[in-house]
Parts: C-alpha cells; structure tokens; sequence
C-alpha cells in the first residue's frame, strides 16, 4: 500500500477510534448519571418513617457486620474442606461413577457420572438419554445440575436418563484436549450400550463444554443425538463494533495482552500445570461492581436470608481448577487467539481435521443479547464461516435451531432457575419434533401465557430463516472489525516463539512444585478465603460472636432513613465501578484498534478483500449438483420432492403442528421411506433445493421417480388417508396447495389394474 494510502488508512481509523470512544463515554457518563439521580430520588422521595432511631440502627449495623464477617469465615471454613477432599463436583443430585478416565490407556482427569434420580421421580430407560458437558474454565464441574431447577433437574422431571461429565481437580501428566475429546467419545459409546433401544444421547455442552460437545460430535457423528450448545463462543473474533451501545472487552484480551505467551508463562510458573484461578479473575474484572461490591452488599443488606444462597454459590465459584500446559496452550492458540479449530487446520483424534459440517444430528444454539463473554455473534457466525449459505446446511440435511434470551447474563445461562423452567425445559420437550423437521435454519420462539389457575405456560413456535439474513442482522458491519485480529495473531506467534526461546528455559528452571503451590496458595482468590477462615487464630472470637448475635438480633426497620441512606451511598459506589468499567472498557477498544488496526493495514498480503457474493447461488457447486440428479432417484426422494412442492412458506411452524407431523409420520410408516433420520434429511433439502430453482421441472421430472406403478399408488394413497384423517381438519390447505395437489395427481397416473383373463367355457 502506498503511504498516502497508508496514512490516509491510519487517519481514517483514529477518526472512528475517537469517535466510538466519545460515544462511549458519553454513554457511560448518561448511565452513571441517571443511576445517581434515581439514587438521590429514592434516598429523598419514598417518604417512610418520620421517626429517625440512630441507636436502633448503629445496633443493626454492628449486628450485620459480625454475621456479615462470619458468613466469610464460613466461606473460607467451605473452601478449605473442599480443597481437603479434592474438590467435589457441585451436583445438587446424587451420582455414581461409571467410568473413571483416570485408567485408560490414555489417562484424562474426566470420568462419566450417571445421576440417580431422586425420589418421586420416574425414569423410563427407553427414553432418550441425556449427557450434560459442563465447562472446564477455572471452575469445577456440577453447574448443569447445581440445584432442582436446573438442565439435569429439567430432564429427570421428563423422565430421561441422566449422565454426567465430570472432572477432577488435577490433570492426568500428558493429557491434552485430544485425549479428552477421545475419552467423551467413550463416554457416549458406553451410555448407548446402557440404552441400546433409546435414540441416541442428546449431548448439552455449556460454555466450553459446548465446544468440546461439538469437537465430540464431528469427530462421532453416528453416536450423538441433538446436540444443545449454551452460551459457547465458537466464532472467538466476533462483535460488531458498533457506535452505540457497549462492546463485548473479553475479545480484546488476547491482543492487550500480547497473545499467548502469558498463559504459557503461568503454566510454566505452575511447574507446567495452568491455574484456573486466573480465568476466574479475568471473569470478576469483566464487571468488578458485582465483583467488588455488589454481591458482598447484598450479603451484608440481607444478612438474615442470604447467607444460603451466597454460600451454596461460592462453593462452585470457589473452586479453581487445573490445566495441563498442553491444553491451555492449545485452547489459546486454536480458539482464543488463533481462533483456527473449525477452519480445518486442526486436527482430532484420527487424525482427521474438526468439520461441523459432519454433524449429522440438529444443533440447537443457545445465547443472550445480555452476554457479554459469548456475545451472539460468538455463539452463531461460525454457522455463517462454515456454511456459507441456506442452502449449503440444506444439502448436508443439517437443521440448526438458534433461541435467543434478551438479557441474561452468560452465568446466567447455566444457573437461573427461571431459565431452566423456560428455555430448558422447553427445550428438552421440542427435541425429538426438531429430530423430523426440514433441514434449514430455524429461529425458535417461546411465548408466555396464563393457563387455568393463572398457572405459567408456554408455546412455542419456530421461524425459518435465511442465514444471509441472519448474518446482516447480527453483523451490520460485516465483520470488517474482526480483521485486525489477524495482526493479534501474527504478534501472538511472534511473541510465544520469543518467549519460548529466550525465556521459557530459565522459568522452567526455577519452577518446581514447591513454587507452584506456593503460587497456588497466594494467588488473591485463595488467599481472601483461606484468610478468612478458622485458619486465622485473630478470627478465633468471630464464630461465638456471630452465635450472639444470632441469638439477640435486632433488624432495623427496612424504611429508617439511615437503612435508606446505606442503600443509597451502596448504590453510588456500584454506579461509579460500573462507570470505571465502561470507560476502562472503552480505552482498551480504543486502544486495541488504534494499535492492530493500523498494524493490520500497514501489510500489504493482509488487505481486506471483500467476501466473494455469488451473484447466481446456481452457481454453488451444491446447487448444480442438485439440479443435476433432477431426474434421478426413487420413491424417497419423490416423497421429499412432494413435501417441498406443497409446502407454505413464510409460516410460524407451531410445536403442536410439529408433534403432529411426528405423530402422522408414526401411524402412515408403511407409506414413508424407511432411512435414517439424517439421510431423510438430506435429501429432503437436495430436494428443496431442486423445487426452489426448477419447480417447473421438479413436477415435470417427478413421473421419472416413480416409475414404478405401486409407488404412484403408494404414494396417491397417502394423500387420501392424511385427507381423510380427522386430525387434519385443523391444517386446511390453502388455494396454492389445493392447485399443487390436482397437478401432482395429473402427473401421476396410476395404470389401471388389469383384469384375470376368463378361461373359455368347457364344451
């Protein structure tokens, strides 16, 4: 690039750098000043008690304050026994292991729970059973099953099989994630053989669980069911950087940081074990208001009642786990920063690269517009990445079902009880219509409404979508700001093949157990709870005095003017991290695209060259070779043909007429082609493709399909049995169908049957 160009380049960056930054700020100061303001308004216009009891509130500050304290020393006393006992999953549920990975051949820290159903509830082997991955990420494993209402709650109250995948604090010398992922496969190997007459294993795989879920499933497609993916970032680079509302930091991190040498010098620090304690801290300093402030708060401002809960998720959030050097530098490097694992430059177990085209099952695509460490844009543009277009997922049979929260956090996703009683649940209950739909993309709707009693219930219904649509809509920018991590990326090996040489031998050196746990044991999240623990002999008093309190305590009243001051000055102080966070968000976005934009467009081989547009989709190789075999084929594909020509578009799909179509599809089988569900489905969208571009000639060809003429009447006598069926007087045809009906039988006559010949009358 010439450098006017160059500089013309640079300028044009800065110029949109400063402008999204003043945006930012302003936007940040708009909220902390409205948040002051309602704060002032509540402290000063709620009225409340004219009385104003100073001492009865200092009594109850004070009386907080000790069962405040003491509820962290039980924090620290939990956290403690935990560690004694290696760190147990958190499952609300009670479990058994059936398989401990520990002894294979290739040894991983996994092993694969089955969870007993608890009592009252009743399992039906014959169902389909369910495999819930939860993420390994610095936390310990349990949070797909971490209370009643939750994934594994859900699906024991519909009566499936549960199985669970669990890990253990230390990882196995040598593993890597290929070795897990081989392990999983295991895993779903031996829950089949437990349920050889159930359909195959839904797999839930949450956060980093989903990816893995998914490494399983390209890698096995014949062993997996569908497949449900919450909250997991596959597309690493994604999130619109827009001009408006705030953008998602935790995809800057890698290039603010200098790339991957820094976990590789944690986990060469940690004797070659990576402490997960340090991806928790990067979770806190995502939103250091909640971190810092506003859970203590709500501990100290609801000492009576939250104490519980507070403990009951500390116990999961507490629990830092380990990783091989090996796994965190692969995860770093293929997904984080190299952000290459679905490309096709990594390889699995076989040897065989990762495709997801090779997925056979319906994946279902969980995510929030509330989250901001899997943004939407993380969890769906690797749909766009592999695919391309509609009608690629519909010649390789694929169904993919995207269902979108509006405001939910990305913990969120995995703990609320309101999310499993919604969004979980009726998941679990659309999983096998979603096995018997078309292939294609599809958005899934749950709609609320007040049944008898006032009782909640839902309805659900599903939109076909064009992914090109999709891909407008959820990247107005057409992820130009992704190209810059290609620069992240280069100074990302850069940077690790420095460190590597000049660095990583000495710090190898000096590294060696001791230090490791040393480092370990001080790392800030640890030492806050082991601090405040019975470890600390000047906490010896705090337990006795807390028992007192107990015993004599005396609450203030919710509406005494100080009580409503504390809330007040507790709601200034988060408004003003929240303000800290915003502007130290919008520096590090600054900051990040004045260095790698800049470093991106100084290199000529990295111009940004627009994605290739087909201007005619016939011209896709997948098309042609629809359109090619539109001549070709048998009973099966004229049934899927016939589906396609008399189908309505741009309908909402109701559940009740999906569950419908399983029904009917299950009482006329002798009339249906027998196959697979996912060769069904494949060729039901070659199909597709074929009476989408060539309708004329896909009923003109249809006779050459059904040549034979028992097919003709097979197939004839379908329609009149679903006619004549009185569970289709709810689904009336439309004028268009009607039309297509009466052209599909004139297309195909049935030659009459010929009548036995009379043998001549004896003379």
């Amino acid at each position: 690039m010439p450098y006017a160009d160059q500089l013309a380049r640079s300028q044009e960056i800065a110029d949109k750098v400063a402008r999204v930054f003043q945006k930012r700020a302003e936007l940040a100061q708009q909220q902390f000043s409205e948040r002051a303001h309602d704060a002032g308004t509540r402290l000063v216009g709620n009225g409340g008690a004219d009385h104003f009891d100073g001492y009865g509130y200092a009594l109850d500050l004070m009386q907080r304050s000790i069962l405040f304290w003491d509820t962290l020393r039980q924090r620290g006393n939990n956290f403690i026994e935990q560690t004694k006992r290696g760190l147990e999953p958190v499952l609300h549920f009670a479990h058994e292991m059936l398989i401990d990975g520990r002894t294979f051949a290739r040894p991983v820290n996994y092993a694969l729970l089955r969870i007993v159903p608890p009592e009252g509830v009743i399992i039906d082997p014959l169902k389909r059973p369910y495999l819930i991955i939860d993420p390994r990420a610095g936390h310990g494993p349990g949070i797909g099953g971490f209370k009643d209402d939750s994934q594994v709650g859900v699906a024991l109250r519909a009566g499936h099989p549960v199985y669970f995948v669990t890990f253990f604090r230390d990882p196995q010398p040598g593993q890597t994630l290929l070795d897990v992922c081989a392990a999983e496969q295991q895993f779903v190997r031996h829950v089949r053989e437990l349920h050889p007459d159930s359909a195959k294993p839904a797999v839930v795989g949450n956060c980093q669980g989903g990816w893995a879920a998914m490494m399983l499933a390209s890698s096995q497609p014949d062993d997996t069911g569908p497949l449900v993916i919450n909250g997991a970032p596959m597309s690493y680079w994604s999130g619109a950087w827009s001009e408006g509302e705030g953008d998602n930091p935790m995809r800057y991190s890698g290039g603010m940081l200098g790339g991957t040498w820094l976990a590789s010098l944690t986990a060469d620090l940690g004797n070659g074990k990576f402490d997960g304690a340090y991806l928790v801290e990067n979770f806190e300093n995502l939103n250091p208001a909640n971190s810092f402030w506003d859970k203590y708060y709500t501990l100290f401002a609801n000492i009576d009642t939250e104490p519980p809960r507070f403990l009951d998720f500390e116990r999961w959030w507490g629990g830092y786990y380990l990783m091989n050097r090996e796994e965190i530098e692969w995860i770093t490097r293929n997904l984080f920063v190299g952000n290459k694992l679905w490309s096709g430059e990594v390889s699995g177990v076989s040897g065989a690269s990762f495709d997801l085209r090779a997925i056979k099952s319906p994946i279902v695509l969980f995510a929030s517009m509330g989250d901001n460490i899997t943004p939407p844009q993380q969890a769906f543009n690797w749909v766009a990445d592999i695919y391309g277009s509609t009608d690629e997922i519909k010649a390789r049979g694929q169904v993919i079902v995207g269902l979108m929260h509006k405001s939910i956090g990305h913990l969120g996703i995995f703990v609320s009880g309101k999310v499993a009683k919604k969004e979980y649940t009726q998941i679990a209950s659309v999983l096998e219509a979603i096995e018997s739909f078309p292939p294609g993309l599809y958005g899934m709707e749950i709609a609320e409404r007040k049944g008898e009693g006032g009782k909640t219930e839902y309805d659900v219904s599903f939109h076909e979508r064009r992914l090109e649509d999709l891909t407008a809509r959820f990247n107005r920018f057409e992820r130009v700001d992704e190209l810059p991590f290609e620069a992240v990326k280069q100074v990302s090996d850069f940077n690790q093949r420095a460190y590597e040489l000049f660095a990583q031998p000495f710090v190898q050196a000096m590294a060696n157990d001791t230090t490791a746990s040393m480092l370990r044991a001080f790392h800030p999240l640890r030492a806050q709870r082991w601090m405040f623990s019975d470890y600390n002999p000047w906490l010896a008093g705090l337990g006795p005095a807390a028992e007192a309190v107990r015993a004599a305590r005396k609450p203030a009243a919710a509406d005494e003017p100080l009580r409503r001051a504390e809330h007040c000055g507790s709601d200034m102080i988060s408004a003003g991290l929240d303000f800290y966070r915003a502007m130290r968000d919008a520096a590090t976005e600054a900051m990040f695209f004045s260095v790698y934009g800049n470093m991106f467009s100084a290199h000529p081989a990295q111009q940004h060259e627009p994605r290739e547009h087909v201007a005619d989709p016939r011209e896709l190789p997948f098309v042609q070779e629809a359109l090619a075999s539109i001549g070709h084929g048998g009973y099966a594909e004229a049934v899927a043909r016939v589906a396609c020509l008399l189908m309505r578009h741009d309908e909402p799909l109701p559940l009740t007429r999906m569950v419908l179509r399983q029904t009917l599809a299950a009482d006329y089988a002798e009339y249906l082609p027998q196959m697979p569900r996912d060769e069904w489905r494949r060729i039901r969208g070659e199909q597709e493709i074929v009476v989408r571009y060539e309708p004329e000639q896909a009923l003109s060809t249809l006779p050459d399909l059904l040549d034979d003429n028992d097919d003709r009447k097979k197939l004839l006598t379908l329609f009149d049995k679903l006619h004549a069926d009185s569970r289709m007087q709810g689904f009336e045809p439309t004028a268009a169908q009607h039309e297509m009906l009466a052209r599909i039988r004139a297309a195909l006559p049935v030659k009459a049957a010929r009548a036995p010949k009379r043998s001549a009358p004896a003379h």
